[in-house]
């Protein structure tokens, strides 16, 4: 099991819209269709206003986790470079598993359907 750095909020600091567009653009075929869901159901999360402060500043941790290049597993090492942003990413949805609504989990689907075509939404439960 992947080990989620105990300081995780202090990565908020490099969290922002554009970083994390930028590097969502870069390795959303590497990181796969599921990762790439993860990050847009944290990323819409952010924008409800019911979700608490505490649950926003994981998600800003784990999403911050997401952008900086060095971290736990640099991510230019081939195939695992992205094991612990996944990992980071897991841990956050199940960090504030109450707060995703349909309606955030249907702009999530458009996105990687904009992005991706059609795919497959049994690949993207939750809940596996």
């Amino acid at each position: 099991m992947l080990k989620v750095p105990a300081n995780i909020e202090n990565y908020q600091s490099h969290y922002s819209d554009k970083k994390l567009w930028d590097k969502l653009r870069k390795v959303a075929k590497a990181a796969g269709t599921k990762a790439v869901y993860f990050v847009l159901v944290l990323y819409y999360l952010l924008q409800s206003p019911d979700v608490s402060t505490a649950d926003k500043a994981k998600i800003y941790g784990a999403l911050g986790y997401f952008i900086v290049p060095l971290d736990l597993m640099p991510d230019f090492l081939p195939i695992v470079g992205y094991s612990d942003d996944i990992g980071v990413l897991f841990w956050a949805i199940h960090a504030v598993w109450s707060n995703p609504t349909p309606d955030i989990e249907a702009k999530a689907k458009e996105k990687l359907k904009e992005w991706f075509g059609e795919v497959d939404e049994i690949d993207l439960d939750l809940n596996e």
